[in-house]
């Protein structure tokens, strides 16, 4: 099947070069172009007469005509407008030029070279031979696509394009042959530039009229002309990429050096191994390396993601163009983040030759924007000085209520955009829940100070922008008893060990178990623990009991909440989605550094309580308490979840039952922490320079109290150490003086270092979130029956004006700094928010609501994902799917309702040209589900034989190998279009499935149906009456004549002499 775009530019090219060839010819003395479309010279067609017309001799003036006329051939590639091709290549002594030859060979509408060329590179007795022979074995050795003479032609022999640097020109220049583009040369080149080979042809090359073929480029139609796709030389992804083949990503395999052996890359077929790259931050990973996955902000060089699909379909059939330019937009922001990267400087480093650059410069504009408004290039702490996006990008003014971590991520990104953006706030102070002290001598954060997993971690990328050094925790984490002693490493390790296996049961626990069935998480570790050790006979002693308890202490800190309050099904539903990995680190300098960078410049209102937000009108007003009053035309509210809760903002109409039910299937977490500075550092003989020491509880009661010791200055001279209260202990700190906390800490610290004098706390502070009156939590989790979907719902627009960010909206990163900052300038909401109209790319993955996902819940997105991975699965498999989904994500489970369920996923793939159809097979006789793709060559369906020769010109190879065949139908095989049984090939079930209705709209007369299943036939048996002629499927036959005494034909009655196979049983009730 043939593209939408392929058929756009077949149809568009022939309605143009039919009305360019209405003439005879073009009139003398105009311009000529490589095109065709002008010519000086008379021109002769090559046509024979017509039958019955007898040849006669020429006059003299006859002859003198002709000698005039020049010969010449169209390009029979159709719709190409070239009528009166030239030979760019000029290779051989016999050029056509733009004359006659026996063949023109088409790379683009506005570059062809002639047959006598081609002769000159392929044949092995011709000049240029040993030439195409050395660029074929370096092909070969790097890249993967087939070294044919046309790939060979666009990677070696097209000029390059370059574009005038002038801001009143801008204009389009063909570089002669020898000229090689390099970054520099683009980023300074002026028409009528003198170098090198390059002739100065007037005092004012820039007023001399630009290349007609270039204003083709531009035309929807001339991609899809495209023989070949670009393929990028010396691209700044190359030595991200080095484990790729160059041709998978967009790159050229004669250049794209790399000083990585390939043959070690891809030898290591079990690990990912991450390229070095010479002053890059190693936290920088913008791509999965092969056999790698589940790293969050990462995406496959090699392969489009589906929010880039729906924004850039023309490229769905061939994503090569578009790889290329997104792959080098990231490398290049990565390699320098603290400048804005634009289109400009990435049309630089864009070196392929031929018109197709002109296309992929312009194409830029696009990609970088659409880059930018997801948040992967330009964010974090830049300050720009123009809007990084067009007006139809942005909204004119935004509201954000609230001055945390995302609230001022948005802010900064929104105004970078060009918003006119206010932030109100109801402190004295911004930061929100990050609140760093340094009253001790160095900084302590009294709410987040730590960044888990750097690597992608956008925190990493602005601490990098900013010239921030973080402090790298080590692993090292010695357990102290009371009374001084070191627990034995052997029972830590084994006590981690039954600790995460009890959780490992959890898992396996809640597969079946529905959102109704959920249990608190602490009593489920407690009947897990109970029943293994019923099972097994073993007993925990003392010390393994306390050092279990430790660990349940940490999964309290990690959930911010005592385990009775927690889900046991939904505890980890982040772990779902792919997080950040690599090192933890402190950032000593605090985030506060890093949130006032980000409020540098924004209108920030403090001491501004917000009581009512009113969006039942056209704009939305935004109320204070002081009775002052803001209008924009969208709100983001970023205030923590528990003022939401208890309806500190009241929301004029109230906000939709569904997302208050999901603000309140959500909890609260509290977690404490406690600062002590002392005299001197008493604790390093003893913890051997690790940045932390876990205290044992003596008790079950003790557990949450002071249970981790962190060295806020590990490589200086301070001697700070901070703690934390979790779980249960936290309401007992509610009641108690900030001193007697302060003793109570100091008992546990002696106690631990009993062989030694503790001195006395110089300084001191003890943190009280739940009094905070802008606060009252640490961070969100979900409650006992709650499910992770509450954050998506959270994360929902209201009528498209009031939309809402905060770590209690990020399904994917909640809990954190990095899952609030990325609520805002990376969510669907943001995006929304950014831009006045509501059309926008979708985020399948991310969960959040947007034009595609806004019906599709998340047991539509398993199943699709299920289907995106298999292609195709037996009824059977998706009915069990379909039931595993809609239990899974708490959905009822209606069995005879699921093609009802797959139409609502059909619904929203139909933008992107693919569906979940439904067919049989002919081998067996089973139904299956199969995820199709529906674009195809014309909106009639059709192609003409003419644009199949042409797409079969295309193909790698016309005469392959018996060894290159019998590959390729192993790849058809495998890739499920082609079935094999005994040496024959059939076409596939998920084959039939997608072409069905092709071919019974182009083969209406000449397609025959099953006459009992009303599928199409292609493996069947056929009545031999030639009146009737009736076709069966196998299967077919062997249900209808099954039982039957003599089998006869179901529609004319005759004796049906086909041997009746037996009746298949599907798999699953297979006695086999």
């Amino acid at each position: 099947m043939l593209s939408d775009a392929d058929y756009s530019g077949n149809a568009s090219g022939a309605r143009r070069a039919k009305k360019r060839s209405s003439g005879e010819s073009p009139g003398d003395g105009q311009t000529l172009r490589s095109s065709g479309r002008q010519i000086n010279v008379r021109v002769k067609r090559t046509n024979n007469p017509p039958p019955g017309q007898s040849k006669r001799k020429a006059t003299d003036t006859e002859e003198e005509d002709d000698q005039s006329e020049k010969k010449y051939r169209k390009c029979e590639k159709a719709g190409c407008s070239a009528t009166y091709p030239v030979c760019f290549a000029s290779a051989s002594e016999r050029c056509a030029k733009n004359g006659y030859t026996s063949r023109w060979y088409h790379l683009s509408c506005g570059e062809h070279f002639c047959n006598e060329c081609f002769d000159h590179y392929y044949r092995s007795h011709k000049d240029g031979y040993e030439t195409f022979a050395a660029w074929k074995k370096v092909w070969t050795s790097n890249g993967k696509s087939e070294p044919s003479l046309k790939a060979f032609m666009a990677d070696q022999q097209l000029p390059f394009w370059v574009q005038c640097t002038k801001p009143d020109c801008r204009k389009w220049r063909q570089l002669t042959k020898e000229i090689q583009l390099t970054a520099s040369l683009a980023a300074t080149y002026r028409c009528g530039m003198k170098f090198s080979n390059i002739k100065s042809e007037g005092p004012d090359q820039c007023s001399q009229p630009e290349d007609l073929r270039v204003a083709e480029v531009t035309d929807s139609w001339w991609h899809s002309m495209l023989i070949l796709p670009p393929l990028f030389k010396e691209s700044p992804a190359s030595p991200f990429l080095a484990a790729y083949y160059p041709d998978c990503v967009g790159m050229s395999p004669s250049g794209s050096p790399s000083n990585v052996s390939l043959a070690d890359l891809r030898a290591d077929h079990c690990r990912a191994v991450q390229p070095q790259i010479p002053g890059l931050c190693p936290y920088f990973q913008p791509f999965y390396q092969p056999n790698e996955c589940g790293k969050a902000l990462c995406v496959r060089p090699d392969m489009m993601e589906l929010d880039e699909l729906y924004e850039f379909p023309e490229f769905s059939r061939d994503p090569t163009m578009y790889l290329a330019l997104r792959n080098l937009i990231l490398a290049s922001w990565h390699k320098n983040c603290k400048e804005v990267l634009t289109a400009q400087k990435c049309a630089q480093h864009i070196i392929v030759r031929g018109l197709v650059r002109v296309r992929c410069v312009q194409e830029m504009d696009r990609v970088l924007y659409f880059m930018t408004r997801k948040g992967l290039i330009n964010t974090g702490v830049l300050a720009v000085k123009r809007p990084l996006l067009p007006e139809r990008y942005r909204s004119k003014n935004v509201v954000i209520i609230g001055a945390g971590a995302s609230g001022l991520a948005a802010a900064r990104q929104l105004q970078n955009f060009g918003t006119q953006v206010v932030v109100l706030e109801a402190r004295e102070r911004i930061g929100g829940r990050v609140w760093d002290d340094t009253s001790l001598g160095v900084t302590v954060g009294r709410g987040a100070q730590i960044v888990n997993g750097c690597i992608n971690n956008p925190i990493a990328l602005m601490c990098e922008q900013m010239g921030i050094k973080m402090h790298k925790l080590g692993e090292r984490c010695d357990l102290f008893q009371e009374g001084g002693q070191v627990t034995d490493p052997a029972i830590d390790k084994r006590m981690d060990f039954h600790f995460n296996a009890i959780l490992d049961v959890v898992s396996e626990w809640r597969k079946d178990k529905s959102q109704n069935q959920d249990t608190p998480l602490g009593e489920k570790v407690q009947e897990v623990k109970k029943n293994f050790i019923q099972e097994s006979g073993i007993q925990f002693s003392e010390l393994e009991e306390k050092v279990l308890q430790f660990h349940l202490s940490n999964l309290e800190y990690a959930c911010g909440s005592t385990l009775d309050q927690v889900s046991a099904r939904s505890w980890d539903h982040n772990e779902f989605f792919a997080q950040f990995s690599g090192d933890h680190t402190l950032l000593t300098k605090g985030y506060c550094s890093i949130l006032h960078k980000l409020a540098e410049g924004i209108d920030i209102r403090t001491k501004c309580q917000v009581k009512t937000i009113d969006y039942s009108g056209d704009v939305v007003k935004v109320t204070s308490s002081n009775g002052s009053q803001w209008t924009a035309q969208k709100v983001l509210v970023t205030v923590p979840l528990t003022l939401l809760q208890k309806n500190l903002i009241q929301f004029k109409p109230p906000l939709p039952e569904r997302k208050l039910k999901a603000i309140h299937s959500l909890g609260t977490g509290i977690i404490e922490k406690i600062a002590l500075q002392f005299p001197y550092r008493f604790w390093d003989n003893k913890i051997q320079g690790a940045d932390y020491f876990g205290h044992i509880p003596p008790a079950p009661d003790k557990r949450g109290m002071f249970s981790v010791f962190y060295d806020m200055n590990p490589q200086g001279k301070q001697a700070v150490l901070m703690s934390v209260i979790t779980g249960d202990a936290v309401p007992s700190l509610r009641d108690m003086e900030d001193k007697d906390v302060v003793d109570e800490c100091m008992k546990v610290l002696r106690e631990l270092f009993k062989e030694q004098e503790v001195p006395e706390p110089l300084h001191s502070f003890v943190t009280h979130w739940s009094k905070d009156m802008w606060s009252q939590m640490s961070y969100s989790f979900v409650k006992t029956g709650g499910s992770g979907e509450a954050y998506d719902i959270l994360a929902e627009d209201v009528q498209g004006k009031v939309f809402f960010a905060g770590e209690a909206t990020n399904r994917h990163f909640p809990q954190t700094v990095t899952g609030a900052y990325l609520s805002g300038p990376y969510s669907q909401g943001f995006r929304r928010a950014s831009r006045d109209t509501e059309v926008d790319v979708v985020w399948f993955q991310s969960g959040q609501s947007g034009a595609m996902s806004q019906q599709m819940e998340d047991s539509h997105r398993r199943f699709l994902q299920n289907m995106m991975v298999n292609s195709i699965i037996d009824e059977q498999g998706a009915r069990m799917l379909y039931q595993h989904c809609c239990e899974t994500h708490n959905m009822q489970h209606v069995p005879d309702k699921m093609d009802k369920f797959i139409d609502t996923i059909n619904s929203k793939l139909q933008p992107i040209f693919m569906q979940i159809r439904k067919g049989m097979s002919e081998d067996s006789g089973e139904q299956h589900y199969a995820l199709v793709d529906l674009i195809i060559g014309s909106e009639t369906g059709t192609a003409s034989s003419t644009d199949i020769l042409n797409s079969a010109d295309t193909m790698t190879s016309k005469k392959l190998k018996k060894s290159e065949t019998e590959h390729l139908f192993n790849q058809f095989v495998h890739d499920k279009w082609l079935c094999e049984k005994r040496g024959e090939y059939n076409l596939s079930t998920r084959c039939i499935i997608e072409m069905e209705s092709y071919i019974r709209t182009m083969y209406q007369d000449q397609v025959k149906v099953c006459h009992i299943c009303h599928y199409i036939a292609f493996q069947c048996q056929i009545c031999e009456n030639p009146i009737c002629g009736i076709k069966l499927h196998n299967p077919c036959v062997a249900r209808y004549f099954k039982g039957r005494s003599e089998p006869r034909c179901p529609a004319c009655d005759e004796f049906w002499p086909h041997e009746i196979p037996e009746v298949r049983l599907p798999s699953s009730q297979s006695r086999r």
